[in-house]
Parts: structure tokens; C-alpha cells; sequence
């Protein structure tokens, strides 16, 4: 019998996050999935047998109140996928304060505040510690410039990560900045490129294919090696 796995999906209320869940669901995974309200799971709650938690991850007393719960917990794969597009339109003159902060910090800070305590928790040798990134965040890519306040954030969440992974000292874990694809959810529209099942599935096979080969790495949802 193959050992059991367990995973812990940070922000898995709908879209992606939710995809996750679904996918691990029906690959026998035990879950664990966050939300900031539990009392609405929305279809998180259909989802057999995983435990959910609250979580808004900007908040940091929250944060520590769930490092408090899951302590003792040992898991293969921790996947940051929390995250917004910003004040639309994204016209820098225009723009508030307290949105580029809102931004930045959900996008950039907030991500890396779970990572840091987390990721003790993550199997020795064969987990996985995964970010939402963007192929956006590539500052070689010219493309979304009418996103560009969102494009910033996802780059300063790859240099987060960078900074992270050197921070930790820890080259058995593996650490993967994952783009998606262009997907058919809220925020990627419904003139995306694929749908969510498509870009989940990927995922977890990239996933899996990865565990147990240590060092960041930022690929998409085919494996596929991004530039930073």
C-alpha cells in the first residue's frame, strides 16, 4: 500500500486553489485547505474528507493561530496559492496607496509569511513547498502591461522566493514558483487559453515529478523551465 500523502492548500475557496483540492481529492491525498471564512466553504465544503481551516492571510495573528494547529502535522506538499489582481484599471496615476500595499502584501509578503512557518513542517528529503506565481512576474515578458501593477507584484513574489530559499538553508526541499497557464477562472477571464481541471492536473504531475530533487525552480503547469 503506498504511504499517504498530505497536503495543505492555502487559499482553496474556488478557482485554482479549489482545483488543487480536487485534484489531490481524487489522487488520495489527505487535505488540508484554508479560507478566510469557514462557515462558507462554498465548494471547498462538497469536497470529501478534507479539513478546513481559517486563514486570512494577510493577518498575522491568524497566521500564528494556524501554525499553532497544525503543529505536528508532517506534509508533502505545501502550495501558497492565495492571491489578488489589484485595483483595476491599474493606472499608476490614479492608483491609492493602500491598494499597492493591499497588493504587495497579499501577492509578495503575506506568501512568504506562511512559508517561514510552514515549512519545518514539510517532509524531509521528498516535499514540496509550491507558490502561485506568474509567467507575468518574468520582467522579460512584455506582455499584460495593462496589468503592470499585478505583473510587479507577482516579480517581487519570485524575488520573495529567491530570498526565501537562500534564507532557509535547506536544499533537500524542493521549492517551486509555479505559472498556471492562462486559465478560465474570475481573475484570468473567459477567454483563457485552458480550463482549471487542465491547469490543476498539470500541476500536481509537476509536482510529483519534481519531489525529491531540492533547489527553486520556476516552471509552469507542463514542467515547462521559465525564465525569471
Amino acid at each position: 500500500m503506498a504511504t499517504s500523502r498530505t497536503a495543505l492548500i492555502i487559499g482553496a475557496s474556488r478557482g485554482l486553489g479549489l482545483g488543487l483540492v480536487e485534484r489531490l481529492h481524487e489522487d488520495g491525498w489527505n487535505i488540508i485547505a484554508t479560507v478566510r471564512d469557514p462557515a462558507k466553504p462554498g465548494a471547498l465544503g462538497e469536497v470529501p474528507g478534507v479539513r478546513i481551516e481559517q486563514l486570512e492571510m494577510n493577518d498575522t495573528h491568524q497566521l500564528d493561530s494556524l501554525q499553532r494547529r497544525l503543529q505536528g502535522e508532517v506534509f508533502d506538499l505545501v502550495f501558497v496559492n492565495a492571491g489578488v489582481m489589484g485595483p483595476l484599471p491599474q493606472d499608476l496615476e490614479r492608483v491609492e496607496r493602500s491598494d499597492i500595499g493591499d497588493l504587495f502584501m497579499t501577492n509578495a509578503v503575506a506568501p512568504i509569511r506562511v512559508a517561514r512557518r510552514l515549512a519545518g513542517q514539510i517532509r524531509e528529503g521528498s516535499g514540496v513547498l509550491a507558490f502561485m506565481s506568474s509567467i507575468l512576474g518574468c520582467v522579460a515578458i512584455p506582455d499584460g502591461s495593462d496589468l503592470c501593477l499585478y505583473k510587479a507584484s507577482k516579480a517581487a513574489l519570485n524575488s520573495m522566493i529567491n530570498s526565501f530559499v537562500t534564507e532557509l538553508q535547506r536544499p533537500d526541499l524542493c521549492v517551486l514558483a509555479m505559472h498556471p497557464g492562462w486559465v478560465k477562472t474570475d481573475m484570468g477571464g473567459e477567454n483563457a487559453e485552458i480550463d482549471v481541471p487542465t491547469s490543476t492536473r498539470g500541476m500536481l504531475e509537476q509536482i510529483k515529478a519534481q519531489a525529491g530533487r531540492g533547489g527553486l525552480r520556476f516552471i509552469n503547469y507542463k514542467g515547462e523551465a521559465l525564465t525569471w
